[in-house]
């Protein structure tokens, strides 16, 4: 006999997220795990998982209990689809980074990813999970500076901005690395260096010492970059030291 596949309505994800608030939390993970996608050709379609994972982004209340559920969408998933479950991830491993932890290698891994995309939302997602604990990102740490380097802007941009995340609460690891960040503000793509002195502004926040080496370079850029947001953000980082 032919097998017949029920097919999700096209707000299911509303209903899963209303339903869940009339469960109890206790019960909540096993009702999810219920209602996770198989990975089947005849399952969700890439649409309807995506609108679900966008209404579920906008639902907080649920976020501790939908972990697994969005863990299991990093396997077997078009790229749009990882690539949104990562940053999912990423923003609830902030809030939650005990209930996180079992998905952290996985979300790392993808940082070997030959998609773009995804190498830069491994990124982020680490980022905001080593905002929370830095020891759930730190055996991942080399790797994440390799990518410093990407051929790919974007993913340049993303290294920077997770740092930017991790050192605002744990700064001291990166007292070695700031060479890096200063070459990163002589980079070709002009996104990347737009960014590139954010990290000097959390850092001069926090450990003023470790810019003070750099302060003639962002003064100077502050006064002659030719982009004015490079200007704007060089700016930042001189007052941040407080030399300004």
């Amino acid at each position: 006999m032919e097998k017949t596949f029920l097919h999700p309505p096209k707000n299911y994800a509303l209903f899963c997220t209303l339903f869940l608030k009339f469960v109890e939390p206790n019960c909540r993970r096993e009702i999810i795990q219920v209602m996770t996608p198989t990975n089947t050709p005849n399952n969700s379609s890439e649409k309807t998982l995506y609108s679900q994972l966008t209404t579920l982004t906008k639902d907080k209340s649920v976020w501790q209990e939908s972990i697994p559920y969005v863990g299991s969408l990093l396997e077997n998933q078009p790229p749009k689809i990882t690539a949104k479950a990562l940053w999912l991830l990423g923003e609830m491993g902030l809030q939650y980074p005990e209930t996180i932890e079992p998905y952290v290698s996985s979300v790392a891994s993808f940082m070997d990813s030959p998609n773009d995309l995804l190498r830069e939302r491994a990124l982020n997602a680490l980022g905001r999970i080593g905002r929370a604990r830095f020891e759930l990102v730190q055996p991942y740490w080399e790797k994440m500076f390799e990518l410093a380097t990407d051929s790919i802007p974007q993913v340049r941009l993303s290294f920077i901005w997770a740092s930017e995340n991790i050192a605002t609460n744990t700064p001291d690891p990166y007292e070695t690395y700031m060479p890096l960040f200063a070459n990163l503000l002589e980079d070709n793509d002009d996104k990347v260096r737009m960014e590139a002195p954010e990290m000097f502004r959390v850092m001069g926040k926090r450990r003023p010492q470790m810019v003070t080496p750099y302060l003639d370079r962002l003064q100077w850029m502050a006064v002659n970059d030719a982009n004015p947001i490079v200007r704007i953000h060089s700016a930042g980082a001189v007052r941040a030291v407080g030399k300004e």
